[in-house]
């Protein structure tokens, strides 16, 4: 097996949710945050290309034309609702006084939901890893292990930032998943 162009692969993967980690990490990082994020990211990362694997080349071509755009649609619309949320928010204070909100943890939903269409590429990434001479399931363990410490370096990344940024933590991180989907969407992810 070659490891190191598996690396690459599962590198460039896993930008994306580097992105959408830091998003994440603005409003706040906790224990709990850190290991939700971590979980349901590499399960979807890890588990997309055996699906694609399994579901086969012409399906997999199919859904990874499509991907693309969904995923971009779901990231923009989860950014866009985060950030108008954020905008929403009576009482908070950019200068840590009274009327300060804890810091926001996405719920359980909207990180399933971001981490599919993250991995939505991963699809046909699937099939495309069965034609190589790489064993799907390593591949699929090293792009989910590379997905996970990707993810967790932009939750600290996001959440030091976010906690300096103070009540605008929130809003960043919601123009942070607009942008990860718009670069999805243009290809740049």
């Amino acid at each position: 097996m070659r490891v190191f162009p598996l690396l690459i692969v599962a590198a460039s993967v896993g930008l994306g949710n580097l992105a959408a980690a830091i998003g994440i990490g603005f409003g706040g990082v906790t224990t709990r945050t850190r290991l939700r994020v971590a979980l349901v990211f590499g399960l979807f990362e890890t588990g997309m290309p055996i699906i694609g694997l399994v579901i086969g080349a012409g399906v997999a071509t199919s859904i990874g034309h499509l991907a693309r755009w969904i995923g971009a649609s779901l990231l923009i619309i989860l950014g866009g609702v985060t950030l108008l949320r954020a905008l929403r928010q009576p009482g908070w204070s950019a200068a840590g006084g009274p009327g300060v909100h804890p810091a926001h943890s996405m719920g359980l939903g909207k990180l399933i939901i971001t981490a599919f269409a993250l991995s939505l590429d991963n699809l046909a990434a699937g099939f495309a890893l069965g034609t190589l001479n790489i064993s799907v399931g390593a591949a699929a363990l090293v792009i989910g292990a590379v997905s996970v410490l990707m993810s967790l370096a932009g939750l600290e990344l996001g959440g030091r930032v976010g906690a300096a940024a103070g009540r605008r933590g929130e809003q960043i991180g919601g123009a942070i998943l607009v942008a990860v989907g718009v670069a999805l969407a243009t290809g740049v992810l």
